[in-house]
């Protein structure tokens, strides 16, 4: 909005004790870059309706304008009153001028519920997810070579706040070292203010969350780690996180129906920070960052291995078709409640119960350590006790193979190369 010179007013909400969010509206609009604005100094409105009325009314006729309402979901409440307001705020005077409205907020349940059938927003607006940098986006950033790439990727989760600290040619135990003797960094710091800001009073789902973090995938597990709580309260717990998009509940891909389901945070960032500093925070607070860099340190391969999972399959649903290799609708996993078969990539027509499987693979992600036949030997073993069929077999390798008879390898390079084609493709476009 700067850049172009458009008039605008930025409102954040706040929430805590001592906000005043119509008197933070006030003062934003006084200091916005709108005509007139000072008429807010002279004229106080009383509430939400004077004040949006009021703002109509300095809005610009014969030019755009910007109004924008950051972390909305703050204003919100249960019987959508602040949402009667806005409506009506729009329909009768807002919509008049030649405004662009901005409704941000990062609770996507809340966000969701604003357009939902039945609120009073419904279908006044265009929806639009934002999501985090992607894998292309940290690579082009950072200046780090493709596996390096993703590496920071499953550390900064792709928030720009964070990815931005990452110097470039920064190895993970450098950009490690810098951002954990900050005891106030983002790094440190984001995941509090994200937890305090989406469960301020639920302390069983951070509890929850937290298990997860930790590493616990089923059900039965996290109801252990999270201090055996009861089933009916886990089953609410999970699925406020699920519908915040904050864990993913994932069933295996597979010919016939599976209740093993298994939880995961979508957030690599989160997820990092659950695992590694979250339970340590005292740690730091004592400037021993040397412990908690040392922690990570020695259990980073392992933890990675897992983490980047997700980001290898949906790099692969992005890249494909390739090598000989069909796109597919669904891109997962696949396992049985005893662990004894576990394939890490499964490619089907659809999720979770499949009519046709395109392929299997596994991935292999150590620096040091190539694909080789025993690996291979594995994932045909894991083939054969799911199906007999000769479905094709690919391997996912940061350190190239050593074996033949697979359909296909993919690499780092190519694997953030599906990021890096389609923003391309977009400025062409």
């Amino acid at each position: 909005m700067d850049r172009n010179r458009v008039p605008n007013v930025f409102y954040t909400s706040e929430i805590g004790f001592g906000s005043d969010p119509l008197g933070e509206f006030v003062d934003a609009v006084r200091g916005s870059s709108l005509p007139d604005a000072d008429i807010f100094a002279e004229a106080l409105p009383g509430n939400w309706t004077a004040a949006l009325r009021q703002l109509a009314g300095i809005l610009p006729e014969d030019q755009p304008s910007v109004v924008v309402l950051d972390e909305l979901p703050y204003l919100m409440d249960p019987a959508g009153a602040f949402e009667s307001v806005l409506q009506r705020a729009w329909d009768r005077e807002l919509s008049r001028k030649p405004v662009l409205l901005i409704l941000i907020g990062s609770d996507l349940a809340m966000m969701h519920i604003l357009t939902s059938y039945g609120r009073p927003f419904h279908q006044r607006g265009t929806e639009m997810r934002l999501g985090p940098l992607d894998p292309g986006d940290v690579a082009a950033m950072t200046g780090l070579e493709p596996a390096a790439a993703f590496d920071a990727t499953l550390i900064t989760g792709g928030l720009p706040i964070i990815t931005a600290r990452w110097h470039t040619g920064d190895s993970v135990r450098a950009f490690l070292s810098r951002e954990l003797a900050d005891p106030v960094s983002p790094l440190v710091v984001s995941a509090q203010l994200t937890l305090a800001a989406e469960f301020p009073d639920q302390t069983q789902a951070r509890q929850v969350l937290a298990a997860i973090g930790s590493g616990e995938r089923t059900f039965t597990n996290i109801a252990r780690a999270a201090g055996g709580i009861a089933h009916s309260t886990l089953s609410r717990a999970t699925e406020l996180l699920t519908d915040k998009g904050i864990v993913a509940a994932e069933l295996p891909i597979s010919l016939t129906p599976s209740k093993e389901r298994r939880y995961r945070i979508t957030d690599p960032y989160l997820r990092f920070w659950l695992t590694f500093l979250g339970p340590h925070l005292t740690e730091l607070d004592r400037m021993r960052p040397d412990l908690t860099l040392e922690r990570i340190c020695r259990r980073w391969t392992s933890w990675r291995g897992r983490a980047v999972e997700p980001l290898i399959r949906e790099a692969l649903a992005r890249v494909l078709p390739s090598h000989g290799i069909p796109a597919v609708p669904a891109v997962g996993g696949y396992w049985t409640r005893s662990n004894d078969v576990e394939i890490d990539i499964v490619g089907a027509d659809r999720e979770p119960v499949a009519r046709d499987l395109a392929f299997f693979g596994s991935i292999k992600w150590l620096e040091n350590s190539p694909f080789d036949s025993h690996d291979l030997s594995e994932l045909q073993h894991h083939r054969h006790r799911v199906t007999d069929e000769p479905i094709p077999l690919i391997a996912v390798t940061r350190s190239g193979v050593t074996t033949g008879h697979l359909d296909a390898v993919f690499t780092p390079e190519e694997l953030l190369g599906a990021w890096q084609s389609r923003r391309g493709s977009d400025q062409e476009i």
